[in-house]
């Protein structure tokens, strides 16, 4: 049996709240991370459109934080 997730369980983001929360972050780059595997992973929606779930999300960023030297 799969369990499916509840709508309250995923939050999904749009790129452009992807591109906010990174700071103002260029569409271009975004799109540079996917072809080169550095972006969060992604879902896509059967109308080509991309969504991020806030929790990949943070968790991807998370893997980025450095120590301070």
């Amino acid at each position: 049996m799969t369990r499916r997730a509840k709508t309250s369980d995923v939050e999904l983001m749009t790129v452009p709240e992807v591109l906010e929360a990174l700071g103002g972050l260029s569409r271009r780059t975004f799109y540079r991370w996917r072809e080169l595997g550095l972006a969060p992973a992604c879902h896509k929606l059967p109308n080509g459109e991309l969504r991020v779930t806030r929790a990949a999300f943070a968790e991807w960023l998370d893997t980025r934080a450095e120590e301070a030297a």
